[in-house]
């Protein structure tokens, strides 16, 4: 399963296993700091609600931990992002050994 790649893309094109699963690794972290996001905002209505001052004094930590997990999932998105770019880099340096760009390629041309 080490050198299995999924094709399908839609310019044919082969991704590694390796790629696939980090991904998938990151979309988890996602989802899972996503979910704890709800519980927080959750929390953070209940405590709003009640007007009571303890529970406002704790929505201060508890809204500084939802925008930590915000930057977070800013950060695995742009990695995810700059992976993504490495790897259709990767994919289509590996199709064209003389380093020119393929008709149909993703650069377009400025004019002049």
């Amino acid at each position: 399963m080490e050198d299995e790649t999924y094709s399908g893309l839609g310019n044919g094109g082969e991704i590694d296993t390796k790629v696939v699963q980090t991904f998938q690794k990151s979309f988890v972290q996602v989802q899972n700091i996503l979910d704890q996001n709800r519980l927080l905002i959750n929390e953070i209505n209940q405590n709003h609600e009640t007007k009571i001052p303890d529970n406002l004094t704790r929505n201060v930590g508890l809204i500084r931990e939802l925008n930590n997990n915000i930057r977070r999932v800013v950060d695995l998105y742009a990695d995810l992002s700059t992976s993504y770019t490495k790897s259709m880099d990767a994919s289509s340096s590996d199709g064209d050994s003389n380093g020119a760009m393929k008709s149909g390629g993703n650069k377009r041309n400025r004019p002049a």
